[in-house]
């Protein structure tokens, strides 16, 4: 799978405290293809402790016949080591884009060098560099990616400051190369059937390491990005920077260091990854699509990379935009064999991007888990079955019939809903419902509800405390990461009928067209303590522990609508009088 890598002699470097004025040396990039050409490179001077690292930049004028073609230096040839007199001065790593692309800045090799130093296991303070050098967005390379999926992507990296391009393989692309300096380099998040990654010039090889990039990519430190290989097409003009635009070609190591300095990797290794597996088909057209990709292993990073690439698996086989009912079902599998799975089915319905709708989920259950504030759930491999129809697959709940209506606490009370399918035939669903034993004498409501319609209580005490949505999560406790797991697993599907004991005087909310619930009371005060909210106690308040009892059962619908009951709860000798 990996090319080996060239012998490489030792090489001399030019400390920057014997850099003066006036020197004249080149530099090496590639601008199309795998061919390393050179440019002119004079130096202005030294910058003291202008470095992210805290270190010196030696500010150069590039020039030449190279840089007139490029319009200046260019995104993807940051890496691209200075020679002066024969030595190694460092990578051009920054540049000024109001200078036309004729001034930059080179991060020194001794500072690059030090990442072959660090400590591997530990972590550190990753410093980002002066933002008045080059722009923080890093231009990355995808291939694979249909034109839904690319703007998809493009939406969801912006978080982390990324622009994608869509690029293409070439033949070469399938022989992995030993990397030379000057050559081209791709540090990539996702391979496989769709790849993505940033592209920049390989500073300095010796043996099966090597420096590039001459600044951070994500600046992650410790990392495990995949090294692939780069084939340049061309650089592409911009009014604030031009860009190289390459493809994401062979697998050939590890990126593991992503700091201030530059980027490090090693040959022949493979890094920690998450294999994901997506199926869908398209029930209107019989379209199946098979999506096989490695995503790094980064636990920020994965629920984007997980959702982006679903998104992509649905919207190619769909081909197409708009309405539509997916119903899928997923599991997580997580590297310790002695953790437990998580598996879960769902079904949704959106009138506006069925695509987009469809990965909500498994963006959130990634986060969550990986994110938790327990234990490592380190993901081995995420596989998903999907299948998404135009068709519109929902039921309204239109009424429903109980009995008994006077129970004691144990007995069992049978129920019958009566549903619509959108422009179907009424049908009926029947469930039951055991009063718990520690039920409290009096009335009981029970409410009748779709599983994807969420109970108004947040929303009341939302608007009663005028909480945001980041407050209400954090105030939704777990036990610890067993009750997380379980909790989540056992929630309730947009396809279900559920039965469930809600306080009296409490409805639900259901936005019809994706489940979405929306507040309509506004402009309410703030009240005075929300943390409050944690404790019951005896009004209706925001009981985040106690699960309330419930009954379920599955349809072939996204259900809406709901429906209340209320019961009599006495003692035995009394119900039966």
């Amino acid at each position: 799978m990996f090319a080996g890598w060239a012998a490489v002699s030792a090489e001399e470097f030019l400390p920057v405290s014997e850099v003066r004025e006036g020197m004249h040396g080149y530099a090496k990039t590639v601008v199309h293809g795998t061919q390393v050409e050179t440019f002119d490179v004079d130096v202005l001077g030294v910058m003291k402790q202008k470095g992210a690292t805290g270190g010196d930049l030696i500010l150069v004028k590039v020039s030449g016949d190279l840089i007139d073609k490029t319009e200046g230096i260019a995104q993807g040839m940051s890496g691209s080591p200075v020679y002066i007199n024969g030595k190694l001065l460092g990578a051009i790593a920054y540049g000024f884009p109001q200078s036309g692309g004729r001034i930059g800045m080179v991060t020194p090799i001794s500072d690059m060098l030090e990442l072959w130093l660090t400590d591997n296991k530990k972590s550190a303070y990753i410093p980002r560099p002066s933002s008045d050098l080059i722009p923080i967005d890093t231009p990355l390379m995808a291939s694979g990616y249909s034109a839904g999926g690319m703007e998809y992507l493009s939406d969801k990296m912006q978080d982390f400051h990324m622009i994608p391009f869509s690029a293409v393989s070439v033949d070469q692309d399938t022989v992995a190369r030993p990397l030379e300096a000057g050559g081209a380099v791709a540090a990539s998040l996702v391979t496989g059937d769709l790849k993505s990654g940033a592209i920049g010039t390989v500073t300095y090889v010796d043996g099966n390491q090597m420096l590039a990039f001459g600044h951070p990519f994500m600046s992650r430190g410790n990392t495990g990005y995949f090294m692939h290989n780069s084939y340049i097409f061309t650089v592409i003009p911009s009014k604030n920077i031009p860009f190289k635009l390459g493809s994401v070609g062979a697998e050939i190591g590890t990126v593991n260091q992503d700091r201030g300095a530059g980027i490090g990797g090693i040959s022949g290794t493979s890094p920690d990854f998450v294999a994901l597996h997506a199926f869908v088909k398209d029930k209107d057209t019989g379209v199946e699509k098979d999506l096989n990709v490695r995503m790094i292993q980064n636990e920020s990073l994965l629920p984007t990379l997980s959702a982006t690439s679903v998104y992509n698996a649905i919207s190619t086989a769909m081909d197409r935009r708009g309405q539509g009912t997916v119903k899928f079902t997923y599991t997580l599998h997580p590297k310790d064999m002695k953790q437990k799975p998580f598996t879960r089915t769902n079904m949704y319905w959106s009138s506006t991007d069925i695509a987009e709708r469809s990965v909500d989920e498994i963006y959130q259950i990634v986060k969550l888990l990986e994110q938790n504030r327990f234990e490592s759930y380190a993901l081995r491999n995420i596989s998903m079955d999907m299948e998404v129809t135009q068709e519109r697959n929902t039921a309204k709940i239109l009424d429903a019939s109980a009995s008994p209506v006077v129970v004691s606490p144990g007995d069992t009370i049978y129920v019958r809903a009566r549903l619509q399918p959108w422009r179907g035939e009424v049908f009926y669903k029947d469930l039951s419902f055991d009063v718990p034993e520690d039920q409290p004498l009096g009335n009981m409501v029970l409410e009748v509800r779709g599983g994807g319609v969420v109970p108004l209580p947040y929303l009341l005490q939302q608007q009663k405390y005028n909480l945001t949505e980041e407050i209400l999560s954090r105030l939704r406790s777990y036990k610890n990461f067993d009750d997380l797991h379980g909790k989540l697993m056992k929630e309730d599907q947009n396809n279900q009928v559920v039965v469930e004991i809600i306080d009296p005087d409490v409805s639900m909310v259901s936005k019809e067209e994706d489940g979405k619930v929306k507040a309509e009371i506004q402009n309410k005060p703030a009240g005075k303590d929300p943390v409050d909210l944690k404790k019951k106690e005896g009004g209706t308040g925001l009981d985040t522990d106690k699960e309330s009892p419930k009954s379920r059962v599955d349809t072939d619908y996204v259900i809406y609508g709901d429906g209340q009951f209320t019961f009599k709860v006495m003692n035995p000798s009394d119900r039966d009088t």
